[in-house]
């Protein structure tokens, strides 16, 4: 270790040392479930009713609370993240060989989906404030690449139709949504935002995911609020939110006893005992935000005082810190500081590798990246769960 890191190792050690002052552990997880409500008794209800697949009173209370919270008109249950971003995909009529446009610091699973649809990802950079897509990386990319034919954009190097565009509030930090928004506007391209991380933030008094024609929740174990797997699309456009329903039913046409599907559909729906966790993931998740609110708020003072620069919330945006991130000064000091903390029991983790560093992605048209790649070597996650015995009590009976 050089001069420098031994320095920062002192540094090191306190951040460790804060950690678990936090969080009273010796071992301190990145972000783990807290069940501290209702789950258990849902789950003996959904038991006892047999009512445990996708079929059940559950699923549409998840689906309402969710729709409810956000501001969305609907929400369409799913089983996953991944899954409700790939029927989104679809529902704003991506196809096979089109082109859709997203940031490569993302995690695999945007790209993923886009695959699945068939589509080629092209990455725009982010901003280095909020670490989702940039406006105006995005805006200079059209202004080089697209053209207009007949109200739709095209890429001028492939020939592709952009058909959409794929930003993320990275972390749960809200991203310069209603100027990408704007930006695709004028291009006619759809808008569907990757909230998977962003339940519970908000860009002035407007939900994320509220802001393009659809948007995907996620609602992994890991997530602020969690159903074992788990996902959501929202959306106000009635139209989609039924097509959205019945393309993760199986494409099932209603039928007291007839099997008669009408297009190639998907079994994503969210089977009852994943939504009653949910349900009653639901009933805490202001208490859940409001005691990570403030655990972000010590982790600022404290690294304020010792020169490390943290991530916050842009102005005029409320993050929900699902995962505090710090930005250290190199690459070397990154993988030195990961290495130290996971070693003394508190987890760390880098930012993901970037979608073009990928073999799978490594040929996709992008625009340089240079913030992504500043912040790949740099952007260290921190733990970020709810601490043990930091919720207010909780009446257990059913609400």
């Amino acid at each position: 270790m050089n001069v420098h890191l031994q320095e920062r190792a002192f540094t090191f050690r306190a951040i460790v040392d804060f950690s678990r002052s936090i969080y009273g552990l010796d071992f301190v997880t990145l972000h783990r479930p807290v069940f501290e409500g209702n789950e258990r008794q849902y789950l003996i209800d959904c038991i006892d009713s047999n009512f445990v697949s996708s079929v059940g009173a559950r699923v549409t209370e998840f689906e309402q609370q969710v729709a409810a919270f956000t501001g969305a008109k609907y929400a369409v249950a799913t089983v996953n993240g991944t899954a409700a971003l790939h029927v989104a995909l679809r529902l704003v009529d991506v196809l096979p060989d089109d082109e859709v446009i997203t940031q490569a610091l993302t995690f695999i699973a945007t790209c993923n989906a886009l695959s699945y649809a068939g589509a080629h990802p092209v990455m725009v950079d982010v901003d280095r404030d909020t670490l989702g897509m940039s406006p105006a990386a995005l805006r200079q990319f059209l202004a080089r690449h697209a053209e207009l034919r007949d109200g739709r954009a095209f890429n001028k190097s492939t020939g592709r139709r952009l058909a959409a565009c794929v930003p993320m509030h990275t972390f749960g930090f809200p991203c310069r949504i209603e100027e990408i928004v704007s930006v695709c506007d004028e291009y006619g391209i759809a808008v569907v935002e990757d909230a998977a991380e962003s339940l519970g933030s908000y860009v002035g008094k407007r939900h994320t995911g509220t802001f393009g024609k659809l948007a995907t929740l996620s609602f992994n174990g890991n997530k602020v609020i969690t159903t074992g797997g788990g996902g959501m699309i929202i959306t106000d456009d009635a139209a989609l939110a039924t097509h959205a329903k019945h393309l993760t039913t199986t494409a099932k046409v209603p039928h007291p006893f007839e099997f008669v599907h009408d297009e190639v559909g998907y079994n994503y729906r969210l089977p009852n005992l994943n939504a009653a966790l949910g349900c009653a993931q639901m009933e805490r998740l202001p208490e859940m935000l409001a005691v990570k609110a403030d655990v972000a708020r010590r982790y600022a003072e404290f690294f304020d005082s010792i020169g490390v620069t943290v991530v916050r919330a842009p102005e005029g945006t409320t993050a929900n810190y699902w995962l505090n991130a710090i930005v250290l000064g190199s690459l070397q000091e990154r993988d030195a500081f990961l290495e130290f903390t996971n070693s003394r029991g508190v987890m760390t983790r880098p930012i993901w590798r970037l979608m073009t560093r990928l073999a799978m992605f490594s040929q996709c048209q992008h625009d340089g990246l240079a913030n992504s790649l500043w912040l790949e070597d740099r952007v260290v996650n921190i733990p970020s769960s709810v601490p043990d015995g930091a919720l207010p009590p909780f009446n257990a009976k059913t609400l």
